[in-house]
């Protein structure tokens, strides 16, 4: 097996195979967060090209980041039962066939298949759920940087993809802009599928952090419905899980929701493509800083106050950019304070749940709060682009989402006094 043989070569040089799944999964999100974020770059020339409106194609947009959220709360049911080899590789394959359709698309139904339907559930089947998982499975120390680092790679696949698309977008069409990302999902799908490993004892180590070799547990009995439905009943008797679903919305609301529409909403104010895709990029750069660094903090502080930070000002710098008068200086700062923050808040988060519920039964809770995270962003998603149309603007979608987020920083303090970040969940 390739996998055993890579195992026995990094064992030989000191290196924990943990690491390994960290890059591998890591460079799977990159591309997988590319596939989903290039649509929001190509919605003026697509719009311009067949002809329909902002709202036309933000319903789609709207209705695959709902699914997206709908389908993670049974990703951690699918990856239990089985594992992450599998359940990532189906994953891959739907992504693929998604934009596949995207780019032969000629009607409205195919754009909802393609855009909403198909690559709404590819994603779920994995979403933040997989991070969760080899965190937990693999790292005790350094979990929380592990967090980071793959939370991150949404934002590094912003980077990487969203400028080239915009000039293949410009160069050779929105359709071609497509394809690279496909490519590479397909690359790095097989290169997981033939070096990942489920759990650190298939290969006889333990996990990052401890000496003791933890036994795989029993097969859970039940399928991935009742998994993950018992799973929801365990979280809906912990004040914590009302407290991260709520957050977690919010941030969905105020990240996801917003940055398919920042393109277009640069545009509203003279700023080309070319421009305001760098700023996106921006944001994505100073993301990856934010959010490894939001891993590290978590392994050394409190994280409900790190989330309380985190929400107050992702808030205030929302609220601020109305006033930034959209000069170049304004945005980048914008970039700079929003980038830092966008999504910093997931590895205290996950790091929360899995101290309340346990390594196990973590990423099946976490699957239901990211739930509430993608529905918040679908719908912003859908919301914003009809303010657009309604209202010929996108500010009142800004500034909403700015004064939820303030909203969700008052409700940590709901976690207050109850003896530090570690907690004691029911039995599953």
């Amino acid at each position: 097996m390739v996998a055993k043989a890579a195992a026995r070569a990094l064992a030989a040089r000191g290196i924990h195979y943990g690491w390994l799944m960290v890059a591998l999964t890591f460079l799977f999100v990159v591309c997988s967060a590319g596939a989903m974020s290039i649509p929001g770059v190509l919605l003026t020339p697509m719009s311009r090209d067949l002809g329909w409106s902002i709202g036309d194609l933000s319903g789609p947009l709207g209705l695959r980041v709902a699914l997206f959220g709908l389908v993670a709360p049974f990703a951690g049911g699918l990856i239990l039962l089985y594992g992450p080899r599998r359940v990532l590789t189906w994953s891959a394959a739907l992504l693929i066939a998604g934009l596949i359709v995207a780019i032969t698309m000629t009607t409205k139904w195919q754009l909802w298949l393609g855009l909403g339907v198909v690559m709404g559930v590819a994603p779920g089947m994995t979403a933040l759920v997989l991070a969760a998982t080899i965190s937990t499975r693999w790292f005790t120390a350094r979990r929380g940087l592990v967090l980071g680092i793959l939370s991150a790679g949404n934002a590094t696949g912003q980077m990487i993809f969203l400028m080239p698309s915009a000039w293949i977008a410009q160069t050779y069409g929105w359709r071609m802009a497509l394809v690279p990302p496909a490519v590479a999902i397909g690359i790095l799908a097989l290169l997981f599928f033939l070096f990942s490993i489920d759990r650190p004892a298939d290969i006889g180590l333990a996990p990052y952090g401890e000496d003791k070799v933890l036994p795989a547990p029993p097969r859970p009995a039940g399928n991935v419905f009742a998994l993950s439905i018992n799973a929801l009943g365990l979280g809906l008797g912990s004040l914590m899980f009302g407290v991260l679903a709520f957050t977690f919305f919010v941030c969905g609301v105020s990240s996801f929701g917003l940055m398919p529409h920042f393109v277009t909403l640069c545009g509203d104010f003279g700023i080309g493509p070319i421009v305001s895709t760098s700023l996106l990029s921006a944001i994505g750069v100073f993301d990856l800083v934010g959010t490894i660094g939001s891993g590290w903090l978590s392994d050394r502080y409190d994280n409900r106050w790190l989330l309380a930070g985190y929400y107050g000002f992702r808030g205030l710098s929302l609220i601020w950019l109305p006033y930034s008068g959209f000069s170049l200086i304004g945005l980048s700062f914008f970039a700079v304070f929003y980038g830092l923050d966008f999504i910093a808040t997931v590895p205290p988060s996950v790091k929360l749940t899995a101290q309340t519920f346990g390594r196990e039964q973590a990423p099946l809770v976490f699957g239901w709060i990211f739930a509430a995270h993608q529905l918040g962003a679908g719908i912003m998603a859908f919301a914003a682009g009809v303010s657009r149309d309604a209202f010929a603007s996108y500010l009142p979608a800004f500034f909403t989402a700015g004064v939820l987020c303030l909203a969700a920083a008052l409700s940590l303090w709901l976690l207050r006094g109850r003896g530090g970040p570690v907690l004691t969940a029911r039995p599953a």
